[in-house]
């Protein structure tokens, strides 16, 4: 049996993590960072301006 030290690895158990491509890469499920949720936000933000100001505003004929 492995001690509790060998089963961590960079803080993680080895039981989290999840192996692509052969090994060389390693993914464990966590949290998003929270500057990754401001990322979003503002992306979500310019897409909702992007869509009005650049498709058509309030539709055919009107002026905004």
């Amino acid at each position: 049996m492995s001690s509790e030290s060998e089963r961590k690895h960079d803080g993680h158990e080895h039981d989290d993590l999840e192996e692509y491509a052969g090994g060389s890469i390693q993914a464990h499920h966590g949290s998003i960072a929270p500057w990754l949720l401001v990322v979003y936000f503002g992306l979500f933000v310019w897409a909702l301006i992007y869509l009005f100001y650049y498709w058509g505003g309030l539709g055919p004929g009107l002026d905004y």
